[in-house]
């Protein structure tokens, strides 16, 4: 018997072995579909009504890569998604033939200028440059890898000038001074794991000119790996600042505060995304983590819903008045608006008391979470556009807004987003998923379950070898730059020449008949325009 022969014998013997495999597999899968009492597709349509489980399963998958439109993904587009891979990977924001925003939608628009500034008359900090690595995109074949290499790349940071810096607690003994107007939003260790934190810290702190929020998971080592300025936040749990009987200590905080990258402390009241404490599943919580935070290893953390130190504005502005005092160093706080008396009534603490914050950061209701409750994320909560002005109005009203500063939270992941946010009053933008997005998220979902597949948002070490930190790094520090570039573009369009000089002047809102309103319309007009507070 020769060769060929022999194999033509084989695989007829392992083809008909595989296919008696298979139906014993089939007839026992039949069995088990028919006798089984949960699913009655599996029940009524033994063995076919598997692939429909199948099919639901790949469906998100499926959605995001093959049926959903450039515009259509949630939370982020497919647009939205590549312009900030774009930006991280390439140091890249253009775009060809035209926008793909439906202009017949309402929504807002930044006035431009019949006589924008030119390049040289911006206002900014040109010798401060930074050297960064960014992808060059050689090829880009049909049916093959795209062929690109690393470039270093040296150009400017694109910070505000000294005269236009955002100072933070100018009365506190050491107020925190800042020349660039986006930072990373609170994201605790724990929720992202240690590469991630590491990767962040280090590619901010490349970018300069910017800081970090440690969330309320309390400060790790990871956060500190890159030297970048810190706002340490405090949550009800008060993880970082307490004692094992969960009780806050001063002397923990004191410690924090002696650190010399923490410029200030937030103190969280609520979250956009979630308006109560955090959760973090009892997976994720190592026993590195559940030392920092002083928990018990593996078991999930629920903060309060509030902090039990306080339960009005009076005791929470002596609380601040305190923590201030014994750290030396500005306090704010997060807060999620719910109403416009919400706001009169927070304004107006500040002014009879004459206390408060020296920042509030202002967290949307479309805000992102690493865990929340469906009801809590869709519901509960303004969105920025909403939130924003309403608080920038009543501090005006009362007379106090030059002893506060505001940071806008909520997808503030585009040049024009963080320009409508400060000319609706924000002094500073917090950004928390693009910055995900920068070091490898694929918007996978699994936040919550500790199973992220590209090692993001999980503390799983297998999954964590996937990240790389030399590679994104890179990519963090050239997001936040090409944003910043961005940004001025932005101000010499309307005729600026520094983004710290964006008022409520300059944006419109159109709304569906094609009217536009200004800010100031908005406000004075008794009768409000249909979808005002709408999003494009």
């Amino acid at each position: 018997m020769n060769i060929a022969n022999i194999f033509t014998v084989i695989g007829f013997i392992a083809c008909t072995i595989l296919i008696i495999v298979l139906l014993v597999l089939g007839i026992f899968l039949y069995r088990v579909d028919k006798r089984q009492k949960q699913h009655p597709i599996l029940r009524n349509y033994p063995l076919i009504g598997r692939v429909r489980y199948f099919l639901e399963s790949i469906g998100p998958e499926l959605r995001q890569y093959l049926f959903n439109n450039n515009r259509e993904g949630k939370p982020f587009s497919r647009n939205d998604y590549q312009n900030i891979v774009k930006k991280a990977k390439y140091k890249r924001d253009v775009i060809g033939f035209g926008s793909q925003r439906d202009f017949d939608e309402p929504g807002y628009y930044i006035r431009n200028s019949m006589f924008p500034h030119l390049t040289e008359e911006l206002k900014m900090d040109r010798q401060t440059k930074v050297t960064t690595e960014r992808y060059l995109l050689i090829n880009e074949p049909l049916f093959a890898q795209r062929k690109e290499r690393l470039d270093r790349d040296e150009s400017p940071v694109y910070l505000l000038e000294e005269d236009d810096a955002i100072v933070i607690g100018e009365n506190t003994r050491h107020p925190f001074k800042v020349k660039g107007q986006i930072g990373m939003s609170a994201m605790s260790y724990g929720s992202l794991g240690e590469r991630a934190i590491t990767a962040l810290s280090e590619g901010l702190a490349i970018a300069k000119g910017t800081w970090m929020n440690t969330g309320e998971g309390g400060i790790s080592d990871y956060h500190l790996k890159g030297g970048v300025d810190i706002i340490m936040q405090i949550g009800p749990g008060l993880f970082g600042v307490r004692d094992m009987q969960g009780n806050f200590s001063w002397d923990a905080l004191l410690e924090k505060s002696n650190i010399p990258e923490v410029k200030a402390f937030e103190l969280k009241l609520a979250q956009g995304a979630k308006t109560r404490g955090g959760h973090v599943d009892g997976e994720k919580v190592t026993e590195e983590i559940a030392k920092i935070r002083m928990v018990e290893p593996y078991k999930s953390i629920d903060s309060p819903n509030r902090f039990r130190e306080f339960s009005d504005f009076p005791s929470l502005f002596e609380f601040m008045e305190k923590v201030r005092e014994h750290a030396g160093k500005p306090i704010g706080m997060k807060v999620v608006i719910g109403s416009r008396e919400e706001a009169d009534d927070l304004a107006k603490a500040i002014k009879e008391t004459g206390m408060g914050p020296n920042f509030i950061t202002v967290d949307g209701g479309e805000g992102g979470t690493g865990a929340s409750y469906q009801e809590l994320a869709d519901s509960v909560g303004l969105p920025i556009r909403s939130a924003l002005p309403l608080v920038d109005h009543a501090l005006r009203k009362y007379g106090v807004r030059d002893n506060v500063k505001i940071i806008a939270s909520g997808k503030m992941f585009s040049p024009d987003r963080v320009a409508i946010a400060l000319a609706m009053g924000a002094d500073l933008v917090n950004i928390a998923r693009a910055f995900m997005i920068t070091v490898g998220c694929i918007q996978a979902l699994q936040c919550q379950s500790n199973s992220c597949p590209v090692g993001v948002a999980t503390t799983d070490p297998e999954l964590q070898k996937g990240l790389v930190i030399e590679e994104k790094k890179w990519r963090t520090a050239n997001y936040v730059i090409t944003m910043r570039k961005g940004l001025f573009r932005l101000a010499a369009a309307a005729g600026l020449d520094s983004p710290a000089k964006f008022t409520r002047d300059h944006i419109v809102y159109r709304d569906e008949k094609g009217r536009t309103w200004s800010l100031e319309d908005i406000y004075q007009s008794a009768v409000r325009p249909k979808h005002v507070n709408d999003i494009s």
